[in-house]
């Protein structure tokens, strides 16, 4: 009896170590790869200077631009330069935006005593627009914000905080582009959105929920400028504002760059991962850290793959996606081209990187099954480079070129870490520049996500398979992010439950 019980334990033991770790034969193999891997990258690494040069040869990147053209240029030259032959341009159709004129004037009801008040437009806006009407202020932009003032907003213009000020402890923001949609829905005639970084900062971004222009004027003011909007508000009723706006908008197109790098295996290679980022950036600035930290890491992932000779199981893309700004347009447009030339059901797993920076962990994107692989990787990795912290958390989110796989039901990740508090009040805004970059951060990034990537293209099994139709859904209703899509018009299954 105690010698089946004995071999009983061991058969659990074994079952379990081999359930918990695809990689339990190759370990010695895979640390001695991270090695090579942690010490190219701390050697050779060209993240930060191919992201120097860029700034300073192109500047910002907004899709549809010569800006954006020379940036897909740059990038696919630069992949052709570190060896890849299979480089390719994806091109697509878009609604090019970019802002001419605007102007932001406030005064009491019957007064011509107008201030004028520094201000931006935000993408995907009229390209002719001139409302005046009453602010509202709506505070947060939550639902229940608009909710209580459904009576007096029809026809006012909205002032709305971008970020949470005084928020609730777990209490989630909404993205501008879904603040602008509600305050349409609940009759709007106009938004004024206040940023809630301190230091005159005025932001950017689309204010479309579909990528397409919008029906009223969204303008930003800094925080400062916020509140004294809001001073004069609580000392004079009925406190009108004219905002005035002319863009211009047309189809064009742009193209994703990708270089892709065969899998060697014959059972395996036929599966893709997809390693992308956003290449296109805003035109207040040059797009540093949104996203160069991310496009030109990934850029530098593919030289350190090459400088390597690396070989995976399954094939490997790095994407280089543009549009992600007016809506996630890159990204969207691989997919319909995918699902067109069947081989959407290729794609295993997606790392998307956007804003990534100083990389110590990974988050597995509300799939849970990932958690273990990710983890027991991560110990791998420590090995080859102590430093690394290996947290992994798992949460899922929108708003960035991973949205658009996990739409289609494929399981996603991104690296974690952190920015500094400086550089993060220069997002989407006029302070976004290259002084804000880290070199030493984004060789992290970049070491560590290589790291990651090859270990999951080269693992036995990847625990999260695609999901259908309706466990997409789930998925979605799960991770409380229904209502989001909704607003997104992202929502494809109705009302169904």
């Amino acid at each position: 009896m105690k010698i089946n019980l004995y071999f009983f334990l061991i058969l659990i033991l074994i079952t379990s170590t081999a359930a918990f770790s695809p990689l339990v034969d190759e370990d010695e193999e895979l640390i001695e790869t991270f090695k090579q891997i942690n010490d190219e990258v701390l050697a050779n690494s060209r993240a930060y200077e191919t992201l120097g040069d860029a700034c300073k040869t192109i500047g910002h990147r907004l899709t549809g631009s010569p800006n954006g053209k020379k940036a897909e240029e740059y990038t696919y030259n630069l992949l052709k330069s570190y060896g890849f032959k299979d480089v390719k341009y994806q091109p697509f159709q878009v609604e090019a935006w970019s802002r001419d004129t605007v102007t932001l004037s406030i005064a009491p009801r019957k007064s011509d005593n107008f201030q004028d008040v520094e201000v931006v437009s935000l993408a995907m806006t009229p390209v002719e627009a001139k409302v005046t009407a009453e602010l509202v202020d709506v505070g947060n932009g939550l639902e229940p914000d608009f909710q209580a003032v459904k009576e007096q907003l029809p026809g006012k213009i909205a002032l709305v905080n971008l970020g949470l000020l005084a928020p609730f402890k777990g209490t989630r923001n909404l993205h501008r582009s879904e603040k602008t949609a509600l305050a349409m829905q609940y009759g709007a005639a106009g938004v004024i959105f206040v940023n809630t970084v301190k230091g005159n900062v005025l932001l950017t971004g689309t204010a479309s929920v579909t990528g397409s222009l919008i029906a009223i004027p969204a303008v930003c003011v800094s925080l400062e400028s916020g509140i004294r909007i809001r001073s004069w508000m609580s000392e004079q009723a009925n406190l009108m504002g004219v905002i005035d706006m002319k863009n211009f908008s047309k189809m064009i197109k742009a193209r994703n760059v990708i270089a892709t790098i065969k899998g060697d295996n014959k059972k395996y290679r036929d599966e893709k991962i997809v390693i992308g980022g956003h290449l296109d950036s805003w035109d207040l600035a040059t797009g540093a850290l949104d996203n160069g930290i991310g496009s030109f890491s990934i850029l530098d992932i593919a030289r350190a793959f090459k400088a390597l000779n690396l070989k995976s199981k399954r094939t490997i893309e790095f994407v280089m996606f543009m549009g992600e700004e007016e809506g996630l347009l890159g990204s969207k447009a691989m997919i319909e081209r995918s699902k067109k030339n069947n081989s959407l059901e290729k794609v295993a797993f997606m790392f998307n990187l956007d804003m990534a920076n100083n990389a110590n962990g990974f988050n597995t994107s509300g799939r849970e099954e990932m958690v273990a692989l990710f983890t027991k990787i991560g110990e791998y990795m420590k090995k080859a480079s102590p430093e690394y912290k290996n947290n992994v958390i798992n949460q899922a989110g929108l708003h960035s070129d991973h949205q658009s796989f996990m739409l289609e039901g494929i399981p996603t990740a991104s690296p974690i870490g952190g920015i500094s508090p400086d550089a993060v009040g220069c997002y989407h805004a006029n302070c976004d520049r290259f002084d804000l970059i880290n070199k030493n951060e984004m060789v992290n990034t970049v070491r560590y996500t290589a790291m990651m990537l090859y270990g999951i293209a080269n693992v036995d099994k990847i625990p999260a398979k695609k999901l259908d139709y309706y466990s997409t859904r789930d998925f979605f209703i799960k991770q409380n992010l229904r209502k989001e899509l909704e607003l997104g018009r992202e929502w494809k299954w109705g009302t169904e439950e």
